[in-house]
């Protein structure tokens, strides 16, 4: 018996064999023959408490700070000025910038504009002095952000390279309470990035270096609705 046999015995032997689930569906085989298992059960809390969509955004807030990202709020007619003050703030003069970002996002920012081409080099992605994207989800209970590679955000290693990330996340829309919630809107097949602060690490001695494995400035903007 392999060293695969052996793990995946130990596992038959912890969840149990069984012919049809909770559910009456009977079980499947895996590709090696071995009988299903049980439907894992999902009677865990889905989200803790009961908010309105301000205070998720308020407890995305808090959750961010913690984690030592900066959080602005505005709408959608101060997000221009906001972003070129926190490239100008950074004194970035470059700006990496997805294909499916909304132009008037970056309207008044005076910095040169790089494009996310795929044939960029890590060298070259790390001599960009900011990104600023949008995001898929985030996630309330945890102050985490989702990208999944959509139009506004680009590909995963435009968020890990450069060292300052400036993130839009559209409030209440993109705002969910508990990871659960998000897990049921995201799709699975498509690389999911999860950021919960600027990147972080420490050693044995629990000295914090930040900027390891992937930008170690994170700005968070809550963009709300606009009170025309």
């Amino acid at each position: 018996m392999s060293s695969r046999d052996r793990i995946l015995a130990r596992i038959r032997r912890a969840v149990g064999e069984r012919g049809p689930d909770a559910e009456g569906e009977p079980g499947a085989s895996g590709r090696d023959g071995a009988p299903g298992y049980a439907r894992i059960p999902r009677d865990y809390l889905r989200v803790h408490g009961v908010r309105t969509p301000r205070e998720s955004a308020d407890l995305l807030a808090a959750h961010l700070a913690e984690y030592r990202a900066a959080v602005h709020r505005t709408d959608r007619h101060g997000l221009p000025a906001l972003l070129a003050g926190l490239l100008d703030a950074r004194g970035a003069r470059t700006v990496l910038v997805p294909p499916g970002l909304p132009p008037s996002w970056l309207s008044r920012a005076g910095q040169a504009r790089v494009a996310d081409r795929a044939a960029s080099t890590a060298r070259e992605l790390d001599a960009v002095d900011s990104v600023v994207t949008g995001c898929a989800l985030a996630v309330a209970e945890t102050g985490s952000i989702v990208l999944d590679a959509g139009p506004d955000q680009g590909r995963r290693r435009i968020t890990l390279i450069p060292d300052h990330h400036v993130c839009v996340v559209r409030a209440p829309e993109q705002v969910v309470d508990s990871v659960p919630l998000a897990l049921a809107l995201l799709d699975p097949a498509r690389p999911l990035t999860w950021i919960s602060g600027p990147s972080a690490t420490s050693d044995i001695e629990l000295d914090r270096v930040e900027g390891v494995h992937g930008p170690r400035t994170l700005e968070v903007v809550l963009l709300t609705a606009a009170e025309d």
